[in-house]
């Protein structure tokens, strides 16, 4: 087929050496099935700003920081170079979760690089060696239903393990690949640290999934994976290999206002004696 000009850099670099068809063309971003040496992949060529159905919604990109001072003014003023600079840090934040990611172990496409707006990964395929289904193409049994569902609660917990919270995650982005599911569409993905919204978020990506599989294996509905989940990460005791129970008990015991209040003073004058220290030790070094 024609070359898109999108990808016309990228085989003037030698970095894809035909484009064999288009694949998909989604919300953010057109996927053509590319040819790179022997092997086949896939090329993500980001839609422009103007074109995207997807917007950047301040819950998104809260907590995303960029080292160039520069570019962080401009994105304030929202100059021209500011939203250049935002679409660029944009379509680069699904690259960097993408190898944060598969660094972590999680099931997720294979990057390999990244020019001029256009990402070069892995060709997710089935066992024909075809590009895998969505799971909302997918009609499942109730054990297979229940077996994916579980299999992609782990990859929520590893994903936070990470610090990485999907943001969008359902049917709709996660692929059926010869050997399991594969998550994909990544640009909107948060830090679970720096993000206020992280944890309703991650509650809304396992809601999704479960209503999905509660399709198949209706028991799945009563399940509440965010929450348990969030709740772990929260206690500090989550960890890729924990066993999940489906199942969590919110505590109704009432907050001791007393002991808060307690902690707080305590905290401030042992913070006003440290103050104290370090102001003489200054005075006695002068």
């Amino acid at each position: 087929m024609k070359i898109p000009h999108r990808i016309a850099p990228l085989v003037e670099d030698g970095l894809v050496d035909e484009v064999v068809r288009q694949l998909m063309s989604g919300k953010e971003a057109t996927v053509f099935v590319v040819r790179c040496g022997d092997e086949t992949r896939c090329a993500k060529v980001y839609k422009e700003a103007n074109k995207r159905s997807f917007r950047q919604a301040v819950d998104y990109v809260e907590g995303r920081k960029t080292k160039n001072t520069r570019k962080a003014r401009a994105m304030d003023k929202g100059t021209r170079y500011g939203r250049k600079s935002q679409e660029e840090a944009w379509q680069s934040a699904e690259v960097d979760a993408l190898y944060r990611l598969a660094g972590a172990g999680v099931r997720v496409p294979t990057p390999y690089n990244f020019c001029e707006g256009v990402l070069l990964m892995e060709l997710v395929t089935d066992s024909d060696g075809n590009p895998a289904p969505r799971l909302n193409d997918v009609e499942f049994s109730a054990e297979d239903a229940r077996k994916h569902h579980y299999t992609l609660m782990m990859e929520v917990v590893r994903m936070l393990c990470a610090g990485v919270v999907h943001g969008d995650l359902s049917e709709y982005n996660v692929l059926l690949s010869s050997t399991g599911v594969v998550i994909i569409d990544l640009p909107q993905a948060v830090d679970a640290a720096s993000n206020n919204h992280a944890s309703s978020m991650l509650e809304r990506d396992v809601r999704n999934l479960t209503n999905y599989f509660g399709r198949f294996a209706p028991e799945l509905l009563a399940t509440a994976y965010g929450k348990e989940i969030w709740s772990l990460y929260q206690d500090g005791t989550l960890n890729p290999n924990v066993q999940l129970s489906g199942f969590f008990e919110q505590s109704l015991q009432p907050v001791d206002l007393d002991t808060v209040v307690l902690a707080i003073d305590d905290a401030r004058a042992e913070d006003a004696a440290r103050r104290l220290r370090l102001e003489r030790g200054q005075t006695t070094f002068s």
